[in-house]
């Protein structure tokens, strides 16, 4: 009993220690709802305009022009630059405020009226002899709609933005919208000539616009109307029978997952295989197949050489109502 006794005092004096303060975060619950009602105060308001990025304190214009060269791999000549980010509307926006704080108009800006022409030019020359070379038995038709593809308004304007034009366009406008920026890739084409010569300017154009085709297939970009009467004339024009259509397999016959595959013979010889829903709908898609065949563009075909620094000055392809596979060898001759 004694011994309990004499140990109370200690237990005692060990309870009267003072504990270490323990830091809890914990959870504020005034967060979550405080967070909501700002995002649904914010949802009722009208969306934020994107800042220009001239607004910013760290900007300026002539670093910018520099750097944008830097980037790029360019040489540029930085009155040559500004000149073909400067739209005409932006000129005459700033003679109009002159006119209006009754300054006297003394602007001698240049905008890039003559720079888009001279780009869009560059840009249309190249293109057509880079798809000329690449696909020579291809139709003139199906050339020109993959180069209106590839130069089309939202395009141009696609790669001018990633680019970051949009940050160095002069315009009164905000945001920039797809034909100043489709313009100002031409411009900045034309500017790259200026500076560095044509054969820069044609490989830049080789390097943002061409490169689209990687990972495209050219048969949706352009499509035949007529598949099965093209056929028939290309097979007359090469002396050869008409072709016949002959069904090689079939499933689910008189039902709604009916699949009919068709191959068209000339000569015993398989030209083209389709499948279809219907027999109508498995030889179109056959002739298809087989004009495949003939221009060259199955998806076994080689990959486009983009690694070329010069291209000749190629003819125009055939077109469809004269195309033929004599035709087409005969112009790949004498190209080379």
């Amino acid at each position: 009993m004694t011994s309990r006794l004499s140990a109370l005092p200690v237990l005692f004096v060990r309870l009267q220690r003072p504990c270490p303060l323990v830091q809890n975060r914990g959870f504020k619950r005034w967060l979550r709802p405080t967070l909501q009602t700002l995002k649904k105060r914010k949802e009722r308001m009208d969306p934020e305009p994107l800042p220009r990025r001239s607004s910013f304190t760290d900007w300026n214009y002539k670093s910018e022009l520099f750097a944008f060269g830097k980037r790029l791999g360019e040489d540029l000549n930085l009155d040559v630059l500004r000149t073909a980010v400067t739209t005409r509307e932006f000129v005459l926006n700033e003679i109009d405020q002159q006119k209006a704080v009754g300054i006297e108009i003394d602007i001698q800006m240049n905008d890039n009226s003559k720079m888009i022409l001279e780009g869009s030019e560059i840009i249309n020359n190249y293109s057509l002899n880079f798809l000329r070379s690449a696909f020579p038995k291809l139709p003139e038709e199906g050339v020109i709609a993959v180069q209106t593809y590839l130069t089309c308004e939202e395009n141009l304007s696609t790669l001018a933005k990633n680019l970051g034009v949009a940050d160095l366009m002069l315009t009164p406008e905000h945001p920039v919208e797809a034909v100043t920026l489709s313009n100002g890739f031409k411009a900045l084409v034309a500017a790259i000539s200026e500076s560095s010569g044509i054969e820069r300017a044609n490989l830049f154009v080789r390097d943002f616009v061409m490169t689209q085709l990687v990972g495209k297939n050219i048969n949706e970009l352009w499509e035949v109307n007529d598949p099965l009467n093209l056929l028939s004339s290309i097979l007359q024009r090469d002396g050869k029978q008409p072709f016949e259509p002959r069904i090689v397999a079939e499933t689910g016959r008189n039902t709604i997952l009916a699949n009919y595959q068709v191959g068209l013979y000339v000569n015993k010889e398989l030209i083209g295989l389709g499948c279809g829903e219907s027999i109508k709908i498995a030889t179109e898609v056959a002739a298809r197949d087989a004009l495949r065949e003939l221009f060259d563009t199955t998806e076994s075909m080689k990959p486009v050489n983009f690694d070329v620094e010069s291209l000749p000055q190629t003819f125009a392809n055939f077109s469809i109502q004269d195309w033929s596979s004599k035709n087409v060898e005969k112009l790949m001759k004498s190209s080379r």
